[in-house]
């Protein structure tokens, strides 16, 4: 019991401790209300049996002098007579006892006869007796024994400061029960009405209140390992204590998403850099003995014999060869320092280049070259760039192929959009290697080539692919010449 209210969740523990507060704050007060009661009752009940012992003790003054038994019975009957008392007020016996402290007169003769000793036949007066044989005690006293049912009024009765005997009146504890079951019942009645009417206000407090709170654990209950990357959160905002713990958490949740993003970008960078060391490494390893067999094969083809049949051969090998150069010199990625500043016509010279392709293709390619002055970028590797992506979309589109080139003040974008198949986030973090088994032609060379570039211009690119469109985009920062 105890697990499952404190896992339970604040939506619903709010509006009971508000209950239970309420209840709590009921059942405290209607205490207080009833001691309170308890103490007023029993002090007019009090000052009521005083202000009629001490008449009933002056009365009985004559009767006792005179030994007038019947009289004094009279005489403590008259207050039952009538029904003028409260029945809060009325007293339960009354007894007159003399200075021996025996019965003289009761109001219930049977049960006390005259000249019994009340002790023996009820030993709840003990408590009065001390009092009764005290001769020289002339003050009325409130006995209220412990555990007993009855409150005791003793009223001594004198003549000229000579005790005759001692009044003594008792009411019986039950008359207050009433009373307190009445103001319980009223009160729980009210508590019960409060409670309702607290009840869907508390349950609307309880929403409010606990409302962001669920929404923030609901947030971070759906981040794992990684951020997800469709996470919305619709967290409140305020200046208290949950709009600011729910401000912290977009901020985190935006700060781990760079992080994550930084660390992939990282991760491809460094798997990129170590391919691009290998090849590297691989390529001029290779060149040296390439080299020197193409260089063998001319040599042979200028000296040796004039076989057909060989120099077919040779013009076989030597194609070969030279292929195989090609693509280990598509591995080392220079920089060219005699290259000039690329141009408007460098563009339209890409274009010029790629359009036989695309017609070839039955391709539609769509160009937008707002290109006009010259701009301080190196057109050997910005064509090379621009041409391999122009010439990848080809290959994979179905209709379409568009190009935009455009500059702002700090940089140039190069975009390059197909219609064909979307590039999936599988194969996202392996798109810009070489060799790559993605590649759907080729040997899957120039991505890996543009990323490179990339690298030494300190651009950047971005890859979106929906079904329908896959969009490359390249920028370029430009730094103008003093």
């Amino acid at each position: 019991m105890t697990h499952f209210v404190r896992d339970l969740s604040l939506r619903y523990k709010i509006p009971l401790r508000v209950l239970m507060l309420a209840s709590i704050t009921a059942i405290l007060v209607t205490a207080s209300i009833l001691f309170r009661v308890y103490d007023e009752t029993r002090n007019d009940l009090l000052r009521h049996a005083e202000s009629m012992g001490r008449v009933l003790a002056n009365t009985l003054v004559s009767p006792i002098t005179h030994d007038d038994v019947w009289r004094a019975y009279e005489i403590i009957n008259s207050p039952f007579q009538g029904g003028g008392l409260d029945r809060t007020q009325a007293a339960e016996t009354i007894l007159v006892l003399d200075t021996r402290g025996l019965v003289y007169v009761s109001t219930q003769p049977v049960q006390y006869p005259m000249l019994s000793d009340p002790e023996r036949l009820d030993p709840e007066y003990a408590a009065i007796s001390d009092l009764a044989m005290n001769r020289t005690d002339v003050k009325s006293s409130v006995i209220d024994p412990p555990n007993s049912s009855r409150l005791f009024v003793t009223i001594p009765i004198t003549s000229e400061e000579a005790r005759l005997g001692t009044l003594v009146m008792s009411y019986s504890k039950d008359l207050f029960m009433p009373l307190f079951i009445g103001i319980a019942q009223r009160a729980a009645l009210m508590t019960l009405l409060a409670l309702v009417v607290l009840l869907p206000i508390a349950w609307y407090w309880g929403h409010r209140m606990a409302g962001p709170l669920v929404r923030l654990a609901g947030c971070m209950d759906q981040i794992g390992h990684s951020v997800p990357e469709n996470l919305h959160c619709d967290l409140f905002e305020s200046h208290d204590e949950i709009g600011r713990a729910g401000a912290s958490f977009k901020r985190m949740l935006k700060e781990l998403k760079e992080k994550e993003s930084l660390e992939q970008e990282m991760m491809a960078s460094e798997r990129l850099a170590a391919v691009g060391r290998l090849s590297a490494g691989i390529a001029h390893e290779i060149n040296n003995p390439l080299g020197g067999m193409l260089n063998a094969i001319n040599t042979f083809k200028r000296h040796g014999s004039g076989d057909p049949h060989t120099l077919k051969t040779l013009s076989l090998l030597e194609r070969g060869l030279t292929q195989i150069k090609d693509t280990v010199a598509a591995l080392l990625v220079e920089a060219k320092v005699g290259s000039h500043p690329l141009s408007h016509r460098d563009i339209e010279d890409t274009r010029t280049l790629v359009a036989a392709e695309a017609a070839g293709k039955g391709i539609a390619l769509l160009w937008e070259n707002d290109i006009a002055a010259d701009l301080p970028l190196p057109s050997t590797l910005v064509r090379q760039t621009l041409l391999n992506l122009l010439l990848n979309a080809i290959h994979a589109a179905d209709k379409r192929v568009e190009c935009q080139v455009y500059r702002d003040s700090r940089s140039l974008t190069l975009v390059v959009k197909n219609d064909g198949a979307h590039i999936s986030e599988e194969e996202m973090p392996y798109l810009f290697e070489p060799f790559s088994h993605l590649s759907r032609n080729g040997h899957g060379l120039g991505l890996w080539i543009t990323y490179q570039i990339m690298r030494q211009l300190n651009g950047g690119i971005l890859v979106e692919s929906a079904p329908g469109e896959t969009r490359f985009a390249i920028t370029l920062p430009i730094q103008e010449e003093p």
